[in-house]
């Protein structure tokens, strides 16, 4: 498939925006635009390589505005640690949860909008307890439980997160995207008629 370069630029600029916004010093933890971004990217953007790019990309270029921070001062969370795979691997994968909506029902965007955030909730909280990352939980059923209780305050902001974004991503998706198919389709059949 072909990508103009309006579809490019927008694609472009959506990344910039939602990887400088993570990277916001104080912030709300969890409260970031990466899971709207690959519910979106599965939901509307046909080609399926550039839909698993579009939170990947964002993710990269946020991790490094964090390294920049952190390198001078600015912030106390490094943006490249080991480990941080397995966030690229997670948001990478939440675009399939775009995959199965329905981008005309308003339910079914609902339905990816609490899937994802709750997929990665469980999953990341699991594999930090495996891995002794956060608190250093213990390696029993009351630390996973206990590991799970740490991630509720991201859990809650990735919720709201999700659908704030969400709503913001699919307003400027399909104003971007529509605009430009509408556009294009306008001009193809002013060249027939």
């Amino acid at each position: 498939m072909k990508v103009s370069k309006y579809t490019l630029l927008s694609f472009l600029m959506l990344i910039v925006v939602a990887a400088a916004y993570r990277a916001i010093p104080g912030r709300p933890w969890g409260f970031a635009p990466q899971f709207a971004m690959a519910i979106f990217g599965g939901a509307v953007i046909k080609d399926r390589k550039l839909a698993f790019l579009l939170p990947l990309l964002s993710l990269l270029i946020s991790d490094v505005f964090y390294e920049l921070l952190y390198i001078n001062g600015i912030f106390d969370i490094k943006g490249f640690y080991s480990g941080m795979w397995i966030n690229y691997l997670l948001f990478g994968s939440l675009t399939v949860v775009g995959f199965f909506i329905k981008n005309d029902k308003l339910l079914s965007i609902a339905k990816g909008a609490i899937a994802a955030p709750t997929i990665f909730f469980f999953v990341s909280n699991f594999t930090t307890w495996l891995g002794s990352g956060g608190y250093n939980r213990p390696k029993t059923f009351t630390g996973l439980t206990q590991a799970f209780i740490d991630g509720i305050p991201f859990y809650t902001n990735s919720l709201v997160a999700t659908f704030v974004f969400g709503t913001v991503t699919f307003v400027f998706g399909t104003v971007l995207f529509g605009g430009f198919y509408w556009l294009k389709k306008s001009a193809f059949s002013n060249q027939v008629a």
